[in-house]
């Protein structure tokens, strides 16, 4: 008998391993490339913000401040507004006007919510996952069912 409830405790261990080592790991990076991709779209929303207000004002010339890094700042004077260089991934940057750099903000804050969908879907895979191997262990080790209101969400 001692032998069998050992072997309980090992697969226990096992799986409570598998769900701190693999689970929550995998479930915390997909949580990240999330937030990462979220920021992305603030990053090109604050640029639509901007490029309106730029429309909306009609002037041609700009007094603005630039990052030259480790935030260290200088001013800088545009003297013509109608053009702006967006950045469209891996290093690259395309000189658009206006309407077109709000178009392409369009496309791909459009795209970037995809992949943020994606990213959800898979979040909550990894949760359900999560639960059926604390289910799984709940069964192994025959403790009772928790009632629904004393639950709470898994990460």
């Amino acid at each position: 008998m001692t032998s069998g409830k050992s072997d309980i405790n090992e697969k226990v261990l096992q799986y409570e391993t598998f769900i701190d080592e693999v689970l929550k790991r995998d479930l915390q990076r997909v949580l990240e490339q999330r937030d990462g991709v979220y920021e992305k779209i603030a990053q090109y929303l604050h640029l639509k913000n901007t490029i309106e207000s730029l429309q909306e004002s009609g002037c041609k010339d700009l007094k603005t401040e630039v990052d030259l890094g480790c935030n260290f700042y200088v001013q800088a004077h545009v003297q013509d507004s109608s053009r702006i260089f967006v950045a469209v991934g891996y290093g690259f940057f395309v000189e658009l006007t206006l309407p077109e750099a709000l178009k392409f903000i369009e496309k791909k804050t459009s795209q970037l919510t995809t992949y943020t969908d994606a990213f959800t879907k898979d979040a909550a895979k990894i949760k359900a996952n999560i639960r059926m191997v604390l289910e799984g262990l709940r069964e192994l080790q025959g403790l009772a069912d928790l009632p629904e209101e004393t639950r709470r969400e898994v990460c």
